[in-house]
């Protein structure tokens, strides 16, 4: 399983959605119900699961499955 992969199940997983409900321009807020406590939540699985770290500015750009697959991605380059 790549880390992207890895990222969107970790996405699933917190905010109950199926993988392949998941789009890119999803927003975690408005389209995946996540507040702010889903929303750490999410940022812990994700660090734990990739064994990556998030700076807070980095966290706050966050807002779409998109944002963060592409987060992972450029880490992966």
């Amino acid at each position: 399983m790549t880390k992207k992969e890895s990222a969107l199940a970790v996405v699933a997983k917190v905010s109950g959605k199926d993988p392949e409900e998941l789009t890119p321009d999803a927003e975690l807020v408005a389209n995946l119900g996540m507040d702010s406590a889903k929303a750490l939540e999410l940022l812990v699985e994700l660090e734990d699961q990739l064994e990556i770290e998030f700076s807070d500015e980095d966290a706050a750009k966050l807002n779409t499955v998109g944002d963060i697959l592409a987060f992972v991605e450029r880490l992966e380059s």
